[in-house]
């Protein structure tokens, strides 16, 4: 996960200087759009979850993605945009996932080295934007809210204690279509990014011998970058 994150650093350090590099050129483009490619660092934390299941561990995410500037007014302070993404996230927790004859079985883990759950989805962002940017200023504030839709076509869970080790995968249980409200504030580079999930992650889940219902939900907060 370390490693990932210093790769689409890198990467986006790279992207950002093109980007500078051409937004110089075209300074007297009067059709300009701005930030339509993005990039999310995130903490994910669970809300709502069972008094029994609690986090302990660093769960992150990345999300990278395409989304159209549509300006309207002349100003090109106000407007919407739509997009497509990819996203990536990591819950380490203690809820696990085991696998009898065929169905999944959700307990709580106890004297375990290592339970996490990872998620990877495709994401359609739709934003209403407001900038204070002009044709030759390219750090400026701004304050983006929206609604974010994310498919997750693939999952995967792992335990590991003293005695095994095993997998979970494309996790049937899981809710594949999820939505949530999206917030990004900030000036030039850095701008805060708050997700807040309105559906649980989980469909019909209670965790074993009890009657407690496995409804928590994403709420995650980190820096979201901006190129054009």
């Amino acid at each position: 996960m370390k490693h990932l994150y210093l790769i689409i650093l890198i990467l986006y350090s790279s992207s950002f200087v093109q980007a500078q590099i051409q937004k110089d050129s075209v300074a007297s483009d009067v059709s300009y759009l701005e930030d339509q490619l993005y990039l999310a660092l995130t903490y994910n934390a669970l809300i709502e979850k069972p008094s029994n299941v609690s986090q302990n561990g660093f769960s992150g995410g990345v999300a990278v993605g395409f989304i159209k500037d549509i300006p309207l007014n002349s100003r090109r302070s106000f407007g919407v945009a739509l997009g497509l993404g990819y996203q990536y996230n990591a819950y380490i927790q203690n809820l696990k996932i085991s696998k009898v004859i065929n169905t999944n079985v959700f307990s709580i883990a106890e004297d375990y080295e290592s339970n996490w759950l990872r998620l990877h989805a495709i994401d359609i962002p739709f934003e209403l934007r407001w900038r204070t940017s002009t044709i030759e200023k390219y750090k400026f504030w701004r304050v983006y809210a929206g609604i974010k839709a994310s498919y997750i076509f693939a999952s995967k869970s792992k335990f590991t204690d003293v005695d095994e080790t095993f997998f979970v995968k494309n996790i049937s249980e899981l809710r594949k279509i999820q939505l949530g409200l999206t917030l990004s504030a900030g000036f030039s580079t850095w701008n805060l990014y708050l997700y807040y999930g309105l559906h649980p992650i989980f469909e019909n889940v209670f965790i074993k011998d009890t009657t407690n219902q496995v409804n928590f939900r994403d709420f995650s907060v980190g820096l979201k970058f901006y190129i054009m």
